[in-house]
């Protein structure tokens, strides 16, 4: 990072000290130290505090941040959706294979524990469809690109907006096919 090369440079050209800064900012020397080292960042109200001390923009503060920053941000984006996908995926799962045991063994308390696993899936299913949308990803290979943090050019992500109604069908009856398939197997296993 070169924010921590910045506070150090801006801090020694007005020849003041981590602990003088340290008060200033609102933070402990060892914070200063931290920002310098690049073992943390500071968050935005003590950039806002830096870039007042030192008398420069906060642009020119972390001008060479900017790139880093929004990579970080990337990465969020990407863990915060897999982390989704991957509760709706499990969910979904035992939402497929539980129905017919819950039934068979509990009754009408396992309908209803089916019924709240049921609107666990949907809420995650939900909010992976959310995502896909902030994020303009629908098919799989736009999907995977996004999740291996690369883009796709324009021609091939034409060629996937076109794909994206077929596929959409192609998912909805591959899954019905799957849910009758486990639920014949659930019951033939439970006769």
């Amino acid at each position: 990072m070169e924010l921590g090369k910045q506070i150090k440079k801006y801090r020694n050209e007005f020849d003041i000290s981590q602990d003088e800064l340290a008060e200033k900012i609102y933070v402990s020397r060892q914070t200063i130290s931290n920002w310098e080292n690049d073992k943390n960042y500071p968050d935005i109200n003590s950039l806002l505090r830096l870039s007042e001390v030192f008398h420069v923009s906060m642009d020119v503060l972390i001008k060479g941040d900017i790139e880093e920053i929004k990579e970080e941000i990337r990465q969020e984006d990407m863990y915060r959706f897999k982390k989704t996908s991957n509760i709706f995926a499990a969910s979904f799962f035992a939402a497929v294979i539980t129905p017919i045991p819950l039934l068979h063994f509990l009754d009408n308390l396992g309908i209803g524990i089916w019924v709240a696993l049921l609107a666990v899936t949907l809420w995650f299913g939900y909010k992976v469809e959310k995502e896909k949308k902030e994020f303009d990803i629908q098919s799989y290979k736009e999907i995977a690109a996004f999740l291996e943090g690369k883009g796709m050019d324009e021609i091939a992500k034409a060629k996937e907006e076109g794909k994206r109604p077929y596929q959409k069908f192609l998912l909805a009856m591959a899954s019905a096919l799957v849910t009758l398939a486990v639920a014949v197997l659930m019951m033939w296993i439970l006769k």
